[in-house]
């Protein structure tokens, strides 16, 4: 088993990976330092991030699909190196060295063409198109490609896509996949890697700005005008059966996968254990990822502790929030409408909800939850911009550091679910 060779602040150089939590590794967490004690507070979330990690890139029961070791380490150090997070590059380039020295070389020269900021994109035409922002779109060289191979040309194109403009989604990109030898689980799989590591780093990336900024006393400017600028006035859209969303609402909406989910009397143990839920099995876009049960399995109670776990920290209301605004961010139409309904619900605020959807993210609530808006915003940022300036705010406005904690991990967790929801399918009015 590889070993991991740099030396890290409190890490002893030389651990065995098959022994790392990958996220206290990232994050310089060692045992019985701050970070640890609170990471502690929830073991399961803890527990379920680092069983993601395990089932991505080293899976016990490897599915169908035909996805390498080496093509999960590529993508995974060029998405690393895409959110600037370089020590989580490292991490996967020690391990691609071994594996494929020729890919080695070839993904710094890819990400030498790709990096950006992000979220950019287009809406669908609409109300929303005051909205869009153009950027870049990668474009590899002829020479790369061909040390590449057309799998993982592919595979780069698809992730540099979902880091930094995942509102561009469309089923051409799938099919550009398939196209190059990606079968449906492969896809699945892939795509799950890139939303999970969007998550992952964003979590590093939260708890290191919260251990070093919480003792900080720092000024907090005012962010917020009197009034917000609605995008969305005018006549309503169609909202028939079957139409597309073209605005942000709080409406029940289908998903319609782009791949084919596995049919629900094919389903076995295994599925329906990576399903948690059996219920779970009625829903297209869970019998799709089912097509990687132990991915699935692993990221479902990751879920359900991050958002149901009742004991302190932040309420139920303000996770809900910190999803629908990272959603209203990254431009998930169909996330956001789920996760607005629970914000309106345990809150009782569904016009101010709404406005969030309406007026975007810069709408002005009131000071606790525009604190909560803007952390989540900026750590949805590509690369995450969260800074001492946000932890300093969310203070001011009386949460605690596992609030804090609670904020980061489900404003991460939609940095997730937003790029498997956009890029396997497409929401419609039900």
């Amino acid at each position: 088993m590889t070993e991991l060779s740099h030396t890290k602040s409190g890490v002893v150089a030389g651990l065995r990976i098959d022994h790392v939590d990958v996220i206290d590794f990232l994050a310089d967490i060692v045992p019985g330092d701050w970070l640890d004690h609170l990471r502690r507070t929830r073991p399961e979330t803890r527990s379920q991030a680092q069983k993601s990690h395990d089932a991505l890139f080293t899976p016990a029961q490897p599915i169908a699909g035909q996805v390498t070791r080496a093509e999960r380490h590529a993508v995974a150090a060029f998405v690393a190196l895409l959110h600037q997070q370089a020590e989580a590059a490292d991490f996967h380039l020690q391990l691609l060295q071994e594996l494929s020295p020729t890919w080695f070389s070839a993904v710094r020269s890819a990400v030498a063409a790709g990096v950006t900021q992000g979220p950019y994109g287009k809406f669908p035409a609409g109300p929303l198109s005051i909205e869009n922002q153009e950027g870049l779109e990668l474009q590899l060289s002829d020479a790369l490609r061909a040390v590449l191979g057309e799998r993982l040309y592919a595979a780069f194109h698809h992730a540099h896509f979902l880091v930094f403009h995942p509102r561009d989604a469309a089923p051409e990109r799938v099919r550009a996949l398939e196209a190059a030898g990606w079968l449906p689980d492969d896809i699945v799989v892939l795509s799950q890697l890139v939303a999970f590591l969007s998550f992952q780093l964003r979590v590093v990336a939260g708890l290191r700005v919260l251990v070093e900024g919480w003792d900080e006393a720092i000024a907090v400017p005012a962010t917020r005008s009197a009034v917000s600028q609605t995008v969305s006035a005018g006549p309503p859209p169609s909202s028939v059966a079957g139409a597309a969303p073209v605005v942000f609402t709080q409406a029940e909406l289908q998903w319609q996968a782009w791949l084919e989910p596995l049919d629900e009397s094919a389903l076995t143990e295994r599925h329906f254990a990576g399903l948690v839920d059996a219920a779970r099995a009625k829903s297209p876009y869970f019998r799709l990822l089912a097509r990687d049960p132990d991915t699935l399995g692993a990221r479902t109670r990751t879920d359900k502790d991050i958002f149901y776990n009742p004991e302190a920290g932040l309420p139920r209301a303000e996770r809900e929030l910190a999803a629908a605004a990272a959603s209203r961010y990254n431009g998930c139409i169909y996330c956001a409408s789920v996760h607005a309904r629970f914000a309106s619900h345990f809150s009782r605020r569904k016009d101010d909800v709404q406005r969030l959807l309406d007026e975007g993210v810069q709408v002005n609530l009131d000071p606790r939850w525009n604190a909560i808006v803007d952390a989540s915003v900026a750590l949805s940022a590509t690369p995450p911009r969260l800074n001492a300036h946000h932890i300093a705010a969310l203070r001011n406005q009386g949460l605690d550091a596992q609030a804090a904690a609670d904020l980061v991990h489900a404003a991460a967790f939609f940095n997730w679910a937003n790029r498997l929801m956009l890029s396997l399918g497409e929401p419609q009015y039900a």
